[in-house]
């Protein structure tokens, strides 16, 4: 019998979330191809990575609903799930359902507080008392369903970052303000990856959310030998950046101006239409270029909430450069898709390497990982090529063919 694993969702029933249960599930079935899924590349069928049927769903959400009428909603707002699929899986769907519980909401800022419907999530326990319940949520999980191992992806709305969170740098800081109930210094993320290290989980942090991997919670995680990654999905613009960029970096054509307007609907459009929330986005989103050209230049990224557009989102980028003789030239592309089909592959894969790396016994950073990210910790490369290429290497180290 093979080991099943369970995958914890922060914002479980959020666009993501429900697009990659709902992915999982009918490729699983058959019912739809794998396309998109970098760890179904036939040279990674060594590594014997968890297959999608052996995962099992379940998580932490501030809303009340349950998978069926999100993927419904998804279906009939942007499309892009399939009704003959969703209604294939509706009865998986309502098992999954069973597994999700209330999360939390403390200091989570108003953009968030005004997505709350579950009164459990609004609760004024202690952090403490917050932290227990969360992890016990994720006990219950495991024990409910005999799981050899469970991972947590947090992929909930963005949180406003938070004041002098650096200075919270052990282990032992972060218990003693848990411990003194110091709400003013926590974000709902903090909480939850708390709560999942303590649990024994690996740990991904799909959302620009810092408080999420913090110092004190990332030293935890490496003194507990657990495996953890983040920050921040790349999934559109920033993904084309990392890729286009590098080819200026090759020709040694210097790029004097790179200007990005991005539109998005959906409550993630919503969520960063609040400036706190936005600047947390803005902050990894603009922080690749210079990285790659090692230079400086003139950047800007806006993001504009446009309620018509739902889970579709368009950016379009204009790159001003100086060429031979001194000449000046310039590009522009657009991006057009869908955000929860762009991200929800991204978290598969990362969720089986995940899984790779507990059963091979590494905790810590996985760096390996930064192609995945638009603000990888611990890694100043942000080529994505480059990128890439360390996560075959690190593969083949594991025995891929």
């Amino acid at each position: 019998m093979t080991d099943r694993i369970g995958v914890w969702i922060v914002g479980a029933l959020g666009g993501i979330g429900t697009t990659m249960v709902i992915g999982a599930r009918a490729i699983a079935r058959g019912l739809v191809s794998d396309t998109g899924l970098m760890t179904k590349r036939p040279e990674l069928e060594s590594l014997q990575l968890v297959e999608l049927g052996d995962l099992v769903f379940g998580g932490h959400d501030v809303r009340q609903s349950d998978y069926w009428e999100s993927a419904y909603q998804i279906y009939k707002l942007s499309g892009s799930l399939d009704l003959e699929v969703i209604q294939e899986l509706r009865g998986e769907l309502d098992e999954i359902s069973a597994d999700l519980r209330p999360g939390a909401s403390v200091n989570c800022g108003d953009a968030i507080a005004a997505l709350v419907t579950s009164d459990e999530a609004r609760a004024s326990e202690t952090l403490a008392d917050t932290v227990a319940r969360l992890g016990r949520d994720i006990q219950e999980f495991r024990e409910r369903h005999d799981l050899k191992r469970v991972i947590v992806v947090n992929l909930a709305s963005t949180e406003p970052d938070l004041a002098d969170i650096e200075n919270m740098a052990t282990s032992a800081d972060l218990a003693a303000m848990i411990a003194a109930d110091q709400r003013d210094r926590v974000r709902p993320s903090m909480l939850y990856s708390l709560a999942a290290f303590e649990q024994g989980c690996g740990y991904l942090n799909f959302t620009p959310s810092t408080a999420a991997l913090c110092p004190a919670v990332a030293n935890l995680g490496s003194e507990l030998g657990l495996p953890y990654m983040g920050n921040d999905g790349k999934t559109g613009e920033t993904l084309v950046k990392s890729a286009l960029a590098p080819m200026f970096k090759y020709r040694n054509l210097r790029v004097l101006s790179w200007q990005g307007y991005n539109m998005l609907g959906d409550r993630d459009g919503k969520i960063l239409s609040h400036r706190d929330n936005l600047s947390s986005k803005l902050r990894t989103k603009d922080s690749v270029l210079q990285g790659i050209l090692g230079y400086p230049l003139h950047t800007h990224v806006g993001i504009d909430y446009v309620e018509s557009l739902d889970d579709l989102k368009t950016a379009w980028d204009f790159i001003h450069f100086r060429g031979f003789l001194d000449h000046k030239m310039s590009m522009q592309f657009i991006w057009q898709g869908c955000d929860a089909i762009l991200a929800a592959p991204l978290v598969l894969d990362m969720i089986r390497f995940t899984d790779l790396a507990m059963r091979g016994g590494q905790g810590g950073p996985m760096s390996h990982l930064a192609c995945y990210f638009k603000s990888p910790l611990g890694v100043g490369e942000h080529d994505l090529h480059q990128q890439f290429h360390n996560l075959m290497s690190y593969l083949a180290a594991r025995g891929a063919d």
